[in-house]
């Protein structure tokens, strides 16, 4: 089974120059793994920072995301079309849907036979989802067969720790890759993280993405600073013991920051 690198550079809300920027420096500071969509509006930047940063393509592994405007048969193959011709790409090495529909307007059959087309197109090496529940991924295997996904993109952070969504994925074969996994800077200033800090010379950043690694997940934090992203890279190196691990797991608080409108009835 083809594996995500484990730590990459999440892009959301970076924009124009800022976005630009940033992926530059984690490229430079050593990400391999950049995460990007339609719904950000940085495409473009992104893409000017990796053929820019002069790495060869099969270094990299990228990944972009269909919006729910785009979902339609008649809109989803030119909207990936739209996003390679903004990235510079032949192809991405994955593709997500972004949130599922829940409307009804698009049904889920509709929307990944699009998505299997494109990978059999050659538009993507690999397909997946992001914000889909159990229910959805169950109903999402019944259509693509098992085996076609290669994640499911959720939002894991100590306050939202999604185990019986992440057990659920895992025994189906799907790996996890972990969203705003420092919930938005929150765990900076968590007693709990900054003792088990203290303890390891580290960040409770650190910390933090060591923990959702050990977990053996994906995740992508977003950064602009490149003390930062050297910061976030080195996390990897770092081995939590049982202690801190049952000590991370007791902030669990169903604590969710994505929660738009459309989003779908969370497990």
């Amino acid at each position: 089974m083809t594996t995500i690198p484990p730590l990459g550079m999440g892009t959301f809300r970076l924009k124009g120059d800022s976005a630009y920027q940033a992926v530059t420096m984690a490229l430079k500071a050593g990400f391999r793994h950049i995460d990007t969509a339609q719904m950000y509006g940085n495409e473009s930047e992104v893409g000017r920072a990796i053929a820019d940063s002069g790495l060869a393509r099969d270094e990299l592994f990228v990944t972009t995301k269909v919006w729910l405007d785009n979902l339609s048969q008649d809109r989803f193959l030119d909207s990936v079309q739209d996003s390679l011709a903004r990235l510079g790409l032949e192809q991405v090495d994955l593709l997500l849907i972004h949130w599922p529909e829940k409307e009804g307007k698009v049904p889920m059959g509709e929307y990944l036979g699009e998505l299997a087309k494109a990978q059999q197109a050659g538009l993507t090496r690999h397909i997946g989802v992001s914000n889909f529940t159990c229910q959805q991924i169950d109903e999402a295997l019944a259509i693509l067969g098992d085996g076609a996904l290669l994640t499911n993109q959720v939002e894991v952070h100590p306050y939202l720790q999604n185990r019986t969504l992440i057990n659920h994925c895992r025994q189906k074969g799907i790996a996890v890759t972990a969203y705003m996994p420092l919930a938005v800077g929150k765990v900076m200033d968590d007693h709990t993280l900054q003792s088990i800090a203290q303890k390891h010379h580290v960040t409770p950043a650190q910390v933090t993405l060591a923990w959702v690694l050990q977990q053996g997940l994906i995740t992508i934090p977003s950064s602009t600073k490149q003390a930062h992203m050297e910061a976030n890279l080195a996390a990897a190196e770092l081995t939590l013991d049982t202690d801190d691990m049952a000590a991370i797991a007791a902030l669990d608080s169903n604590e969710r920051i994505a929660d738009p409108d459309f989003a779908p009835a969370w497990d």
